[in-house]
């Protein structure tokens, strides 16, 4: 990057850009006249954002301090907006030290700011007792503000904005309970904010004078228990009023696999939300104003915020979700390329068929599967090998679509993500069910020299021990069912469209 002094703005640099709060951030601070550098382990996910083009993405990692050395270089502010939880068991001691290396680096970088995004605490309860979740944010704060280098701490509760966790939670619990046995959180005391607020914050937290080192709380105006929130959505939403009855034996383990049934969020993501909901969060203060000014109407409501999200969501406008991120236990490894790959075994389902359709109408369909459209096979079977998923802790199949007709690299998609895309030839997926080894679909679609259409799948396996080989073969007879089943499905529905243009 160029020196700042050529009056283009601030150098920003952006952490968890491949998460719900970075990638919105990022254009945010490109519309205010910043300059963007967004380091990913995997920087090809965020090829196909938007605003890719107009912002710099290096590759890095948090817990590399060489990595993020490199990334600090010329950089005025850097935003931590990542977080470990998705590591597993041992988040915490991750958290703790890329809060490290990150403060370290940014002070012998010459960084002049740092903002983070944590979450808001109950003031009377030692940190001890705080859950893993909460303790942890609080930590990571606390390093930042130690590193020697200024640094505003932003403090939220819940966020409330389309394609949030908290938001997808609030919402399915509300929808589709008309009558619900809750756990005794529902009674706590929740200050919520809308996403929006939160990016405006962000934003201007980047030209906080020097001395300024310290924690802000942020929260919208309402203060209000989690049954009021689900009361205020069934009213915003035009639902009939909802019946609640809570039950103190729900513990927050329990209730998180309850919301893990019930919602796409998956219990490992829904326990540290629930375990959080335990404690009464609400602004202490609102000193955030002096130097983030509010305007008329801001922070938002917390009913204005469930009409902004809703608004989106109805318009197919929801730019990131919370399954942006990684999930726990997920697997990322990159699929095999080299047919006699020799890292073990690897087995294949191919099926291929001419189709009397046009190549984009076929890659309408390929690229429209998942959510609302199905896979294409035996409804019965998939929504199965949903509910089987989340008894067992995986996403299951309920994440559904970002957006109904287009795809790009890291989207999830039900219980897959976006691995590769290449618009009008190929989309592969990568499967994030719980599995006893690694997972690929391919779909291809290429032009005959007629000028229709050829259809190749390929599904892969790569078991991981006994139990994965004894894994394939155990549902390699359901596979004329299902893979061709769908091969032939979705041919025919190219066919239909095709036809369907001629007419």
């Amino acid at each position: 990057m160029e020196s700042k002094d050529d009056g283009s703005g601030l150098r920003c640099l952006v952490t968890g850009a491949t998460g719900y709060i970075g990638g919105r951030l990022v254009p945010e601070l490109l519309e205010a006249g910043h300059r963007v550098r967004c380091v990913a382990r995997t920087p090809d996910k965020l090829r196909d954002y938007p605003w890719a083009a107009e912002a710099e993405i290096v590759k890095g990692d948090v817990t590399d301090a060489e990595s993020v050395r490199a990334a600090m270089r010329d950089i005025d502010v850097a935003y931590y907006l990542v977080h470990a939880l998705t590591s597993g068991s041992g988040f915490e001691r991750t958290d703790r030290e890329a809060a490290r290396i990150f403060g370290e680096q940014a002070r012998a970088s010459g960084v002049r700011r740092i903002v983070y995004l944590g979450g808001l605490t109950p003031a009377d309860v030692p940190e001890r007792d705080l859950s893993p979740h909460l303790r942890s944010r609080a930590e990571v704060g606390r390093i930042l503000l130690e590193s020697g280098v200024p640094t505003t701490a932003l403090r939220a509760a819940v966020i409330i904005g389309s394609g949030s966790a908290s938001f997808e939670m609030l919402r399915y619990l509300t929808e589709r309970l008309p009558v619900m046995v809750t756990p005794s959180w529902v009674s706590t005391r929740i200050q919520p904010i809308a996403v929006r607020d939160v990016l405006r914050y962000l934003v201007g937290s980047a030209h906080m004078p020097p001395e300024v080192n310290r924690a802000f709380d942020i929260g919208g105006p309402d203060v209000m228990t989690y049954r009021d929130m689900m009361q205020k959505y069934a009213e915003v939403a035009n639902l009939r009023h909802r019946l609640i009855l809570p039950v103190p034996m729900l513990s927050p383990g329990l209730s998180s696999h309850w919301v893990g049934l019930v919602t796409p969020v998956p219990a490992s993501i829904a326990r540290p939300l629930a375990e959080s909901l335990r404690y009464e969060v609400v602004c202490h203060e609102h000193d955030i104003a002096h130097h983030v000014p509010d305007g008329p109407g801001q922070p938002f409501s917390f009913a204005t915020a469930l009409s902004l999200a809703l608004q989106r969501i109805r318009e197919a406008r929801v730019t990131t979700r919370w399954s942006s991120a990684s999930t726990p236990g997920i697997p990322s490894d990159p699929l095999p390329t080299d047919p006699d790959w020799a890292g073990g075994s690897l087995y294949t389902d191919v099926r291929e068929l001419d189709v009397d359709a046009s190549p984009d109408d076929l890659w309408q369909v390929i690229e429209g599967i998942g959510g609302d459209n199905g896979w294409y096979s035996f409804p019965l079977a998939w929504a199965v090998r949903g509910w089987m998923d989340r008894l067992i802790g995986g996403v299951g199949l309920r994440r559904g679509r970002r957006d109904a007709q287009h795809l790009r690299v890291g989207d999830s998609l039900d219980f897959w993500r976006v691995e590769e895309i290449e618009p009008g030839r190929l989309l592969r997926l990568r499967a994030e069910m719980r599995l006893p080894g690694l997972a690929w679909l391919e779909m291809h679609a290429e032009q005959r020299e007629d000028g229709r259409s050829h259809y190749r799948q390929r599904a892969v396996f790569h078991p991981y021990g006994l139990l994965g080989h004894a894994y394939w073969w155990s549902v390699s007879p359901f596979h004329a069912v299902v893979f061709g089943g769908m091969a032939r499905n979705i041919a025919q529905a190219a066919t239909r469209k095709t036809a369907g243009a001629g007419a």
